[in-house]
């Protein structure tokens, strides 16, 4: 492959890995949401050389036409484009199902048609929910324990449907738990770090008992990388994770202790996922992926917290620190 396009490259993960792909001498074409401000979300704040390098392609993924539109002229595509907070889901189910069921169809068949040599689908570790048995390998059974990670279950067996029946050269591509620079504050380590550094001495948190397996942000989008250019992945769904876990609480209490020592944990109702909805152990295997390609974790998990505390030290007029951000 030379030329890729990125689906959802304006957000967290996309941003990065269009920014790896570049480094790596692809040329990238990003797919980025349209909206009448004409942002380009986190691609806007790459550095001028960079983004002359990036042909933006601005469209919805919802929408047949563009999507085929932007995957004109491309060797294979990496889709990220999703929408991924679970606590919005509990409210707004359909416009998961439009974007994350629907927006991965009109991807597979676009790449059907115009017979693109490789697709990425991107999954997450939450189609699996609670850990039955641990470390969580690929053959681990699913469990849509929100209507977010229902409907990524169902992009998932959607596109297995295309490799299956069409021979569609695919991959689905399932990070755990990502977190670095640029990450939104519904997620948990930048709520944590924003509440901290806007000089919060309660850190308003839910549920403190569940453990995470959390890969930096360069890590995920350098599995990305490693999975698209084996030839072996194909057909496969492979998870990219440390094999390691730390608790929400933990994982408090080690930032609290880099930041302001003296912060407490104060649980917030509302931040409580309902009971049966709540995944409470994600540990992943990455066997697979060291057995079909190069990859291997570059950094460890303090590595990945202070890079991340330094970065939004310098970005918190991005993060409402008042509310909860759902």
């Amino acid at each position: 492959m030379k030329k890729v396009l990125v689906t959802g490259a304006d957000g967290f993960i996309g941003s990065h890995l269009t920014e790896s792909l570049l480094e790596k001498g692809y040329e990238v074409k990003a797919f980025a949401y349209y909206n009448s401000f004409n942002t380009w979300g986190w691609l806007d704040t790459l550095p001028p050389d960079k983004l002359k390098e990036i042909e933006v392609f601005t469209g919805d993924i919802r929408d047949p036409n563009g999507v085929r539109e932007a995957m004109k002229g491309v060797d294979g595509v990496f889709h990220l484009a999703a929408l991924i907070a679970i606590p919005f889901s509990y409210h707004s189910p359909d416009s998961y199902v439009d974007t994350n069921i629907k927006g991965t169809l009109n991807v597979l068949q676009a790449a059907r048609q115009l017979e693109t040599q490789r697709v990425l689908v991107t999954s997450t570790s939450e189609v699996y929910g609670t850990a039955q048995y641990v470390p969580i390998d690929e053959k681990h059974p699913f469990q849509g324990q929100s209507p977010y990670s229902a409907t990524k279950i169902g992009a998932d067996r959607l596109a297995e449907s295309f490799h299956r029946s069409f021979g569609l050269p695919l991959s689905i591509v399932r990070p755990f738990n990502t977190f670095g620079p640029r990450q939104s504050a519904r997620a948990v380590i930048p709520t944590i770090i924003s509440q901290l550094l806007a000089g919060k001495k309660e850190i308003q948190l839910g549920a403190l008992t569940p453990t995470r397996d959390f890969n930096y942000v360069k890590d995920t989008a350098a599995g990305f990388i490693a999975i698209a250019e084996s030839d072996k992945t194909i057909g496969e769904e492979i998870n990219i994770a440390t094999q390691q876990e730390i608790s929400i609480g933990e994982l408090a209490q080690e930032i609290i202790n880099q930041i302001n020592p003296n912060a407490k944990i104060v649980c917030d109702e509302q931040r409580l996922r309902p009971e049966k909805s709540e995944v409470n152990r994600l540990l992943g295997s990455n066997e697979k992926i060291k057995a079909l390609t190069d990859w291997k974790q570059q950094y460890t998990f303090a590595q990945g917290i202070e890079e991340t505390i330094a970065w939004m030290k310098s970005n918190m007029d991005g993060y409402k620190t008042e509310i909860y951000n759902v």
